[in-house]
């Protein structure tokens, strides 16, 4: 079935909110075997938005509005919509009862415009809400459907996962699975051109790269009459992409390579303490996003100036003056330092230029050092990224880090940045 979301609300054609209803509802509806043709915008002006019905409409089976059903007089979904699939509003008693039980409830005057929203299309099939004032409805007209929903995205997705996404799956005919591989150290591009006899060659399931900062993604989906067809038909072509594109693929659940190392470290009981320079706390932070981490993550310190990494860390002072603090040795001496002062099993460190200035023709900007110890062995590995935004550079250091832990607990070998040094 092809659909269309409309999103209504002129504070969002101002900006002054994120369109976070229309990214959740692509999703779902795709997982459920819906083809999402159109994302429309449009503010609360009852003709434009008719307008917009209309189009969507002409090339659509169902349209998904999100907005407009609240108590104002800027709120005018349900009028237009109503007047436009030929139906008239009139008072849904289950919804007045709801609405006069909320009120005792919560020992609120409510003001008379609240009783606005138990008018509801005649011939609606009507989504209560749980969660806020506001039902939902879906009206029918010569096959098309149009299903409205709250704009509050709290609201919305309680309603959509309770109400909504239980009547789309009555009406659907296929189902669509998919997966997404995750990917760190090719690119969108290169990831592509290895791909392309599979991509050239697809029908079901589909493929398609997506680029992420620092890394991409791959999506696999296939849209079969049951889900366990379209499941096995997915499974069976990630084998075959993991087999061309190897051990850069960390994970066939979409899942961040922070989670998927934090989730290694919990299960083997493997501690981890880090030192970090150029990315100032990014990888401590990330690691400690992972629920259950405090069970192995030691100690995260920052050693942003020479001093303190000479006083933290025990590095020295005249391989700061020789080499300066990005370098080779600088970063082993920071791994080695962290690991005689915490005695963690992993100790990681980090130390380059992130820019935007601040480079030299020696260590342009971009360029970082990673060391790491483990299991007596003490890696380091360089990397440049040849980019000069800051950002890019400390998440690209923060991925580098984490890809190591990751290379080096499934006992893979290292992936070579520039050069790696170490006591090996």
């Amino acid at each position: 079935m092809k659909c269309a979301i409309i999103s209504v609300g002129t504070e969002l054609l101002m900006g002054q909110i994120v369109d976070t209803n229309a990214v959740f509802l692509s999703r779902e509806l795709n997982t459920l075997g819906y083809d999402v043709l159109y994302r429309y915008t449009v503010g609360d002006n009852d003709g434009r938005l008719e307008q917009i019905l209309e189009l969507a409409l002409n090339d659509c089976d169902m349209v998904l509005t999100t907005g407009g059903l609240g108590p104002t007089e800027d709120d005018m979904t349900k009028e237009t919509v109503a007047r436009f699939m030929d139906d008239v509003l009139v008072e849904y008693l289950p919804a007045k009862e709801w609405l006069l039980k909320a009120k005792e409830r919560r020992g609120k005057t409510f003001t008379d415009n609240n009783f606005k929203q138990i008018l509801l299309p005649s011939k609606s099939t009507v989504f209560p809400t749980q969660v806020g004032t506001a039902p939902g409805f879906c009206c029918e007209k010569d096959g098309k459907y149009v299903i409205c929903m709250p704009g509050p995205p709290r609201e919305m997705t309680d309603m959509f996962k309770r109400r909504i996404r239980p009547f789309l799956e009555s009406m659907q005919d296929n189902v669509i699975y998919y997966r997404t591989l995750r990917i760190f150290g090719k690119g969108e591009s290169l990831v592509e051109t290895e791909l392309l006899d599979l991509i050239d060659a697809q029908t079901d399931p589909t493929i398609a790269t997506y680029a992420k900062m620092c890394e991409c993604s791959v999506r696999v989906a296939s849209k079969r009459p049951t889900l366990e067809e379209a499941a096995n038909a997915v499974v069976d072509m990630c084998g075959k992409i993991k087999e061309i594109l190897g051990d850069c693929v960390y994970s066939d659940e979409d899942e961040d390579l922070a989670e998927v190392v934090g989730r290694k470290l919990i299960a083997a009981g493997t501690t981890i303490s880090c030192a970090e320079s150029c990315t100032g706390g990014m990888f401590a932070s990330r690691l400690t996003d992972v629920p259950g981490i405090s069970e192995v993550f030691e100690r995260g310190i920052v050693t942003y100036t020479e001093r303190a990494k000479m006083e933290e860390l025990g590095v020295t002072r005249s391989v700061l003056e020789q080499e300066t603090a990005v370098s080779p040795t600088v970063a082993l001496q920071m791994a080695e330092g962290l690991a005689a002062k915490t005695g963690s099993d992993i100790c990681i460190s980090v130390t380059g230029v992130a820019g935007p200035s601040g480079g030299t023709g020696e260590h342009p900007v971009g360029q970082y050092f990673c060391g790491c110890t483990y299991k007596g062995k003490t890696i380091v590995k360089k990397v440049e990224t040849h980019h000069h935004e800051r950002d890019f550079n400390r998440y690209h250091a923060v991925l580098t880090m984490f890809d190591m832990i990751n290379r080096l607990l499934e006992g893979m070998e290292i992936r070579s940045g520039k050069d790696i040094w170490g006591n090996q």
